[in-house]
């Protein structure tokens, strides 16, 4: 994979159906929090309460002939404070191991740090997500000792765990090419 070699756009409301098709999908939904069935309408209500207010801002990767694979977020965008939380989906089963996670979050960061002008972009990953994990930390979140918290899921009970990536933080990955 080469670098910068995903593009990246505003999802819109006409990306609905395939949201919802990807999030459902049984690879992707078991690592989420959040892992009830996606619906339309529910996706619908998102957008209308969540994007248009400015509480998030997500995206759709594409490869670059075109391809669709997944998605990009930051959510819950406290300007104020300047910090959100982060999170991503590869729906696409083919287009999972390429590296394309770690791309897309290293995208998302520099549009939260340059963009959106935040501090602090943190995520919750259930701690049994090892390659999720690996990405984040290949793309420079740290975690954030003493932050986490159980969640009771519907095959049981998993330890979430919280990781962060300062501006400073990732100013130094960039200055340092690793960006």
């Amino acid at each position: 994979m080469k670098e910068d070699s995903l593009k990246f756009r505003a999802m819109t409301i006409e990306d609905t159906d395939k949201i919802v098709k990807w999030r459902n999908r049984e690879f992707v939904r078991k690592n989420f929090i959040y892992q009830e069935p996606f619906t339309r309408q529910g996706h619908l209500s998102w957008i209308e309460t969540q994007v248009n207010t400015g509480r998030v801002v997500q995206f759709i990767i594409s490869l670059p002939e075109g391809r669709e694979i997944g998605s990009v977020y930051l959510r819950d965008i406290d300007r104020k404070e300047g910090h959100a939380e982060f999170g991503i989906f590869i729906g696409e089963p083919d287009a999972v191991n390429h590296g394309y996670g770690t791309e897309a979050t290293n995208w998302v960061l520099s549009y939260a740090f340059e963009e959106l002008k935040l501090q602090k972009v943190f995520l919750r990953v259930l701690s049994d997500n090892l390659r999720a994990r690996k990405s984040y930390e290949h793309a420079g979140f740290q975690m954030i000792e003493g932050e986490e918290e159980t969640v009771t899921l519907l095959d049981g009970k998993h330890q979430v765990i919280f990781m962060e990536m300062t501006r400073e933080r990732f100013a130094t990955r960039k200055q340092r090419g690793c960006v």
